[in-house]
């Protein structure tokens, strides 16, 4: 309660304050969306000055957020683009799931099992080492031109990031853990289940993160050879065709698939934290 011998103007002064106060809180507990939302409008702002308003570069070579805008919507009311994006969301959902379900469990397996590692380490570094598109060629003449193929490349793209990340997460599990829960007894069931796994969640999560940037770089590669849909063969003949709005259309489509993948798996690795805490607990 203000004090009742205090003068307007420091009555004033006061409710200031307090605003000046909230504000600041506010800012505080949002800076990380203000600063990103203004930086995002900041750079559209200047994108549209000098690639649509003034033009100081053909509209040919740089398009402007307007133009993409439009053309956005032209290819959506159109019903243009959804068969390009059901063949692509087709080709990248089993792309990554497959190599989700096959990386996860045997990146563990050849993190956990020495002899595992001393038989397959080679060979995943050689594959790690091999740029996929290098391979795209023999996967198109393995699985023919249909979507097998895409999901044959974006398979290949995604499964060795989480493959490598589930394994070191494996190895480099903590000796001072393993080496406390043996001395109690622990089989090694209960040390997998309470030390190990525990333990590799978070490289686990940080392989399914470099997995969704490789698929969505394996859906434009796939989509580049022997495709007739999919947003990477729409960006591919826009810009064959100098159509530079429709091909930032398409950037954007797989920047805001990136985006908005990135964001489940933050929320889901907070979910894990939660479960690895309880298992923590429990143990």
């Amino acid at each position: 309660m203000a004090d009742q011998n205090m003068t307007g103007e420091e009555l004033l002064l006061d409710v200031r304050v307090a605003e000046a106060s909230w504000l600041y809180k506010f800012y505080l507990n949002q800076e990380k969306k203000i600063l990103g939302i203004a930086s995002v409008a900041v750079f559209l702002s200047i994108w549209e000055l000098v690639g649509g308003i003034f033009q100081f570069v053909n509209p040919m070579f740089m398009s402007a957020p307007s133009f993409i805008w439009k053309a956005a919507v032209g290819l959506f009311a159109s019903g243009e683009i959804w068969n390009d994006l059901r063949v692509s969301g087709i080709e990248f959902g089993w792309g990554y799931f497959l190599s989700v379900i096959f990386a996860v469990p045997f990146g563990i397996a050849v993190g956990w099992y020495k002899k595992m590692a001393y038989l397959f380490d080679p060979f995943i570094n050689a594959m790690n080492a091999t740029p996929r598109v290098a391979l795209l060629p023999l996967v198109i003449i393995w699985l023919g031109i249909g979507i097998l193929s895409k999901v044959g490349i974006i398979f290949l793209g995604a499964v060795f990031p989480i493959l490598i990340n589930t394994r070191d997460g494996v190895k480099t599990t903590p000796a001072n853990l393993l080496n406390a829960a043996r001395s109690f007894g622990a089989s090694e069931w209960q040390i997998f289940k309470a030390v190990v796994l525990p333990s590799t969640v978070p490289f686990i999560l940080t392989g399914l993160r470099l997995g969704v940037g490789r698929a969505l770089i394996g859906v434009m590669v796939g989509e580049l050879y022997a495709a007739t849909a999919g947003i990477g063969f729409m960006i591919t003949v826009a810009g064959a065709t100098f159509q530079t709005d429709k091909v930032f259309v398409g950037v954007l489509i797989f920047a805001i698939t990136g985006m908005i993948s990135m964001e489940l798996l933050t929320k889901l690795e907070s979910k894990f934290d939660k479960w690895r805490v309880k298992v923590g607990a429990a143990a």
